[in-house]
């Protein structure tokens, strides 16, 4: 089973956002996808009972007694797990030894971009197996605007790829407030959005 973890030290970049999205997308192409939720807010288990039954199936990975990830559902070949802001020591030793790429979303702000630095810094020195591939993801990020510029002069310091950038739009939050998806609602609805994906999808599925 690959495991996809969404992770970033700081709230309210978006984690939710990108590890239901995500989760649809991979429901979508014909996976059984399994959505765990490591946050104490836990949005997206609400999100998941939010979800219509007609929609494409995602199951809960349910937390043991300590708030671990308990054993992932049974046919499950595909997981995402959203992980809580201020990720770090035994708790991110433990994520990391689950998974298989870890997505840290980040948005165009000083105090994001800050918080990403200390963050890869933390994942060198705890130490992250070879075989777990890290990439980043542009969050609410505006075309045309200085801190887009900004965001783009800091992410080439860095060594992880920027593996997609998702605008700003409103269609994420409209959808979410009923369990749902980009990927199931008409296409040509959300077609921009859609695009943006493409790439992360590509690199989730090691392309």
């Amino acid at each position: 089973m690959q495991v996809i973890a969404v992770a970033n030290p700081k709230g309210g970049v978006g984690k939710s956002t990108l590890a239901t999205n995500l989760a649809g997308a991979l429901a979508q192409r014909g996976h059984s996808v399994a959505l765990g939720d490591l946050d104490r807010q836990q949005s997206a288990r609400q999100w998941l009972d939010l979800r219509p039954a007609a929609a494409r199936p995602i199951q809960s990975w349910r937390l043991d007694d300590a708030g671990d990830l308990a054993s992932p559902p049974k046919g499950a070949d595909r997981a995402v797990v959203d992980t809580p802001a201020g990720l770090h020591g035994k708790k991110l030793r433990a994520v990391l030894g689950q998974v298989d790429r870890i997505l840290i979303p980040l948005q165009p702000s000083l105090f994001d971009i800050q918080a990403i630095h200390g963050f890869l810094q933390e994942l060198s020195e705890v130490g992250v197996p070879g075989s777990v591939q890290i990439g980043l993801v542009g969050m609410r990020v505006k075309d045309h605007t200085i801190a887009q510029d900004r965001l783009q002069e800091f992410l080439a310091t860095l060594k992880a790829p920027l593996v997609a950038t998702l605008r700003d739009t409103q269609n994420y939050v409209h959808l979410a407030a009923h369990g749902l998806t980009l990927w199931d609602v008409t296409p040509s609805r959300v077609e921009r959005d859609l695009d943006q994906w493409a790439p992360l999808l590509a690199w989730c599925k090691g392309r």
